[in-house]
């Protein structure tokens, strides 16, 4: 079974070293939670705030040890009024085997834990 895992985190500056450490601190989150093996993502989603332009989240991901052919794509997120700022959102989407869909392990670290309450660990 494929399941989309999602997840998110806040940056402090926009800054490339920020905006890695924080997208690699999500994705490995992620992975471990969900015991995810390199060829059990089929591909991850990246998404940034505007205030948030200063490196790709992806790059981080591409380099680490077997990761480098996921696919992965960047997206700005839609600027509504009031929204999370400084925000970096992943979804992952991976072969999970007979998971649940209540049982895939989503992860909300730092400021964007306020995004889904009932989720963030």
């Amino acid at each position: 079974m494929i399941r989309g895992i999602r997840g998110a985190t806040t940056v402090t500056e926009n800054t490339p070293e920020a905006i890695y450490k924080a997208t690699i601190a999500l994705f490995e989150a992620i992975v471990t939670e969900n015991g995810l093996t390199p060829d059990a993502i089929s591909s991850i989603l990246t998404s940034v705030t505007g205030d948030i332009d200063a490196a790709f989240p992806a790059k981080p991901i591409r380099e680490l040890a077997g990761f480098q052919f996921v696919p992965i794509m960047g997206v700005m997120e839609i600027p509504v009024t009031g929204a999370l700022a400084m925000c970096v959102r992943l979804m992952v989407n991976a072969e999970v085997g007979e998971v649940a869909q209540q049982d895939v392990v989503h992860v909300y670290l730092e400021g964007a834990r306020v995004l889904r309450p009932d989720l963030a660990k």
